[in-house]
C-alpha cells in the first residue's frame, strides 16, 4: 500500500471526527443559547422608552455601569456592542441592545421594548411603526436582479429597432 494512500486516508478521519465534533458542540451551544434566551424573556419588562442615539461602541468606552465591564470576558471588552442612549421614565440610561432590537429601533421617537434589566431584548412597536429593514440579499439573487435587468433593456432595445424597420 503506498504511503500517499495512508497519509490520504488519515487526513480524511482526522476531518470526519473534527466535523463530528463541531456538529456536537455547535448543537449543545445552540440549546445553551436558547435557554439563555428564554431566561432573558422571561424577566423581561415591556417599558417605553425615548431614544436619543443608537451606536456601535467599544464596550469599555459605550458608558455602561463598571459592574458590567467586570462581569464580561477580557476578550470581549474591547468588542463592539450595539448600544442605545435612550430616556426611561425621567432619567437617560445607557442600554445594550440585541442585534435584531437594534436594527428595528429608530432613532429620536418614542419606542415600547421588552427590557431586562439593562438589556433591550425586543423592540415591540413604535409611534409611527417599526423600520423594518429590507432583507440582505443574496449573491445568487443580486447576480440574477442583474440578469433580468440587462434581457429587459435587450428586448426594449430589440422591440425599438423592429419599430424602425416596419416604418
Amino acid at each position: 500500500m503506498p504511503t500517499s494512500l495512508i497519509v490520504l486516508i488519515i487526513v480524511l478521519v482526522v476531518l470526519i471526527g473534527a466535523v463530528i465534533g463541531l456538529s456536537i458542540l455547535g448543537k449543545k451551544m445552540q440549546k445553551k443559547q436558547e435557554e439563555s434566551e428564554a431566561t432573558m424573556r422571561q424577566g423581561a419588562q415591556l417599558i417605553s422608552i425615548f431614544v436619543i442615539e443608537k451606536s456601535r461602541k467599544k464596550l469599555i468606552d459605550a458608558g455602561l455601569p463598571q459592574i458590567v465591564i467586570d462581569q464580561t470576558p477580557k476578550y470581549l471588552r474591547r468588542s463592539k456592542v450595539p448600544v442605545v442612549r435612550a430616556k426611561v421614565g425621567p432619567k437617560v440610561a445607557v442600554l445594550m441592545c440585541d442585534e435584531k432590537a437594534f436594527s428595528l429601533i429608530p432613532e429620536k421617537k418614542e419606542v415600547k421594548v421588552l427590557l431586562n434589566g439593562i438589556y433591550i431584548v425586543e423592540a415591540k412597536s413604535a409611534r409611527g411603526g417599526l423600520e423594518v429593514a429590507p432583507a440582505k440579499k443574496s449573491f445568487k439573487q443580486k447576480l440574477q436582479d442583474k440578469y433580468q435587468k440587462l434581457r429587459n433593456k435587450e428586448k426594449e432595445e430589440d422591440s425599438k429597432k423592429s419599430k424602425k424597420k416596419d416604418k
